[in-house]
């Protein structure tokens, strides 16, 4: 991905726009991989005051810019993508629908661990 985690958590709060720059929303957290620790997903608030949400959208392939984070899905994509509520964790039953939606593969660990950890 090229963007260091102790970078990507500076970034908290700064905009992240899809592949043609348009802002989909700002960056609240990093989901890394349990594995390995690597940044894999970032959730992205989107929404309107008293109804927003984190929506799911992979890192690889993002670009930090001066004032964003460029991913490389398109808005409305990401806009759609599985989310939780603002306060909410990721719930180890809807891993495998965050990674569906992108047509990623997904396995847990070889005792049946998490893939994904909120960091």
């Amino acid at each position: 991905m090229g963007i260091a985690m102790a970078d990507i958590r500076e970034w908290r709060g700064r905009a992240v726009v899809d592949e043609k720059g348009r802002r989909i929303g700002s960056l609240e957290s990093v989901y890394v991989e349990t594995a390995s620790d690597e940044p894999f997903f970032a959730t992205v608030t989107v929404g309107f005051a008293g109804r927003r949400r984190l929506v799911f959208v992979p890192l690889d392939g993002a670009v930090a810019g001066p004032d964003y984070l460029r991913v490389v899905y398109p808005r409305n994509q990401v806009k759609q993508a599985p989310s939780i509520g603002t306060d909410d964790v990721l719930p180890a039953e809807d891993e495998p629908a965050v990674f569906a939606h992108y047509g990623l593969p997904y396995a847990t660990g070889a005792g049946g661990e998490r893939r994904l950890a909120r960091r």
